[in-house]
């Protein structure tokens, strides 16, 4: 049941996106600077969306002359396309955001990731860009069209809260920011 209620609320936040989206809005950016990431995967987004509205178009086409079937999938559809414009939707209204009053770096991926790390815990923060990522024990990468700009190594663990509700403690984070020299330079300031 939880895991049930877990993905409710994701498609819930997903339309709450597209809405924040059409009227220009962020979402979680008050009080501090944020930094996008969604030019690093607008043009993914946009072929990926695009590749559902033709197979939207071809299983209407192949599925006219049974009716029910046809709405059936037409729906399904329609609300794929939906989910893939929320998505990006998401990632443009969820931005990183560095909250110095509040002493916190709030990295983000859509609707998934939300993670609050504590400036006095960020050890060092460089940019490095990567393309590959494996998974490790004690690592987070939150990887945009594949990859991270942004390194930063922490004194002590954060919680992680994973899609599912699983919990992780990470020592290392990577992620992607559209100005990842900016967002370095900035942590630098704040940690002075």
């Amino acid at each position: 049941m939880r895991i049930a209620r877990r993905l409710v609320m994701h498609e819930v936040r997903l339309l709450v996106s597209l809405v924040l989206w059409v009227a220009r809005r962020t979402q979680g950016a008050d009080g501090g600077r944020a930094f996008g990431y969604a030019r690093g995967q607008g043009a993914m987004m946009a072929g990926f969306g695009f590749v559902c509205v033709v197979e939207t178009v071809a299983m209407s086409v192949l599925l006219r002359d049974w009716p029910t079937v046809h709405a059936v999938f037409l729906l399904l559809d329609l609300y794929g396309v939906v989910i893939v414009v929320g998505l990006h939707a998401s990632s443009v209204v969820r931005p990183h955001v560095l909250d110095v009053e509040g002493g916190s770096l709030r990295i983000r991926r859509y609707v998934h990731v939300d993670l609050r790390v504590p400036l006095e815990r960020i050890g060092s923060a460089r940019r490095e860009l990567r393309m590959t990522h494996e998974r490790a024990d004690g690592e987070l990468d939150v990887e945009v069209g594949s990859q991270t700009t942004v390194t930063i190594e922490l004194t002590e663990p954060v919680t992680h809260l994973t899609f599912l509700g699983r919990r992780r403690a990470v020592r290392v984070v990577r992620f992607h920011a559209d100005d990842a020299d900016g967002l370095v330079r900035a942590l630098g300031r704040a940690r002075v």
